[in-house]
């Protein structure tokens, strides 16, 4: 069934998406050699986005500020605009994109509900001070930025960073800094993540305007049973986050709802592997709840309008047995899928569960399904647990995360259900929570010593001092 309904999503995009990705990519170049020296076909990429929107109510405000910019007048509220534009461009692909998908796999979503502005915090200079820097930024451009203007930026941040409710946008604002600072001096590169870069310009401007609207707020507490279909584990020199899948059956007997959760902790880049299991090792239940693939019943734990949960680990209690496969099986068909908040509307957001089942394993790695071949990502698969492309590439039933990325849809696998030695081995990127049970994996593991105790004890004699 999954074949005949995949099958029109992956024929093609969405009618004006390839359009609307190339007015982005067109502001994304002016980006790179910095509105501050705009050539002609640069300031005519401007002219294009502004245009897209003539017939709408911000239609005349950007065409102001594209004008303005293209005369060497580059106010924040100008770069703000354009800024919204792209965003709002982004937002109607990722829209597009996932009402086929949602069409595809006859899944409801709920409506966005606009939540009221959240009250200032008192954080208007450093807000201003965020705007003031990526003003800098973009009138320079990628080629233009050096240590002195990343650095620029470095009081701001450590004042966002005392501040909980600019949380999000000081680790952003951190981690743009940080990469800029690694590709120091950038004229001197190659080639440039362009759209990445232009992407977290922009995500970080509309996050310093005044209340950041839009951001996932609180929907209040939820209470019922979690079952979980999978873990994705992003993991980075400094920090790993693991970003539970799963379906949550409400206590009062409601409609099962899509929902997901994360933890997120420090990490240096010696710690990797099945090691990086032991960093989030306060958070005990969701580690059991993934290494012995249980349900957890959930009492009042946060929820967000986004369908994120605001994990306590103290508000879960493992509970019975529940296979992710007969999970999907049984709950995905009629789970209720959150609302994207409208920040959060980008393509490469995307990330819905599926279960994928009988389908052959083409020679590219690919999953045909019968009429629709899908690609498989297993480039996405962590280090830290037992699921390798050997396995996926032997499997027969898959639970993932149906993503888009670069042009097309891809598959990007949580668990599968595989034929070794003419035996049916399941395996999933959780299964190591507790840490690893191959014995070639807990061999390796031992030869390399705990990293993780001789840091913290390291750490610990340092904090003594």
């Amino acid at each position: 069934m999954l074949a005949v309904q995949l099958t029109a999503l992956l024929g093609g995009d969405p009618q004006g998406a390839p359009e609307a990705l190339a007015l982005v990519h067109g502001f994304d170049e002016a980006l790179v050699h910095g509105l501050g020296r705009l050539a002609e076909e640069r300031a005519e990429a401007l002219d294009a986005l502004a245009g897209a929107f003539a017939a709408t109510p911000i239609g005349e405000r950007l065409a102001e500020a594209a004008a303005k910019v293209a005369s060497g007048s580059i106010a924040e509220e100008h770069l703000t605009a354009l800024a919204g534009g792209r965003a709002a461009l982004l937002g109607a692909v990722h829209d597009a994109l996932l009402a086929g998908l949602d069409a595809a796999l006859e899944r409801e979503r709920a409506p966005w509900q606009a939540a009221p502005a959240p009250e200032a915090d008192g954080a208007g200079n450093l807000t201003a001070g965020a705007r003031s820097w990526l003003r800098e930024l973009a009138i320079a451009g990628w080629r233009g930025v050096d240590h002195d203007l990343v650095s620029a930026a470095d009081q701001t941040i450590e004042g966002l960073l005392a501040v909980p409710e600019q949380r999000r946008l000081a680790v952003l604002l951190d981690g743009l800094a940080a990469e800029l600072r690694a590709c120091c001096p950038v004229g001197t590169m190659d080639r440039l993540p362009v759209r990445r870069w232009a992407d977290l310009w922009t995500r970080a401007l509309l996050l310093a305007q005044g209340g950041a609207a839009g951001a996932p707020q609180s929907a209040g507490t939820v209470s019922g049973r979690l079952l979980i279909l999978g873990v994705d584990v992003h993991e980075h020199g400094t920090a790993a986050q693991f970003q539970v899948h799963g379906v949550l059956e409400p206590a009062d007997g409601g409609r099962a709802r899509l929902v997901r959760t994360a933890v997120t902790v420090a990490k240096v880049d010696t710690i990797t592997g099945p090691a990086t299991w032991k960093l989030p090792s306060r958070h005990r239940m969701l580690l059991a709840a993934l290494a012995d693939r249980r349900s957890l019943d959930l009492t009042d734990m946060p929820l967000l309008d986004s369908g994120d949960l605001v994990w306590h680990d103290d508000r879960a209690v493992v509970g019975g047995p529940a296979d992710p496969f007969t999970a999907a099986r049984l709950t995905l068909t009629g789970a209720l899928a959150p609302a994207t908040p409208p920040l959060d509307r980008h393509p490469v957001g995307i990330a819905e569960p599926v279960l994928v089942e009988g389908y052959r394993v083409t020679g590219e790695g690919s999953f045909d399904l019968g009429g629709a071949v899908l690609a498989v990502d297993t480039g996405r698969l962590p280090a830290c647990g037992p699921l390798t492309p050997k396995l996926v590439a032997a499997s027969a039933a898959c639970v993932g995360l149906v993503r888009w990325d670069g042009g097309r849809w891809l598959l990007q696998p949580l668990a599968v259900q595989a034929t070794v030695k003419k035996e049916t081995v399941e395996a999933g990127t959780g299964d190591w929570a507790l840490g690893p049970t191959d014995p070639k994996a807990v061999k390796a593991e031992a030869r390399a010593g705990d990293a993780v105790a001789v840091l913290r004890e390291r750490a610990g004699r340092l904090l003594r001092r």
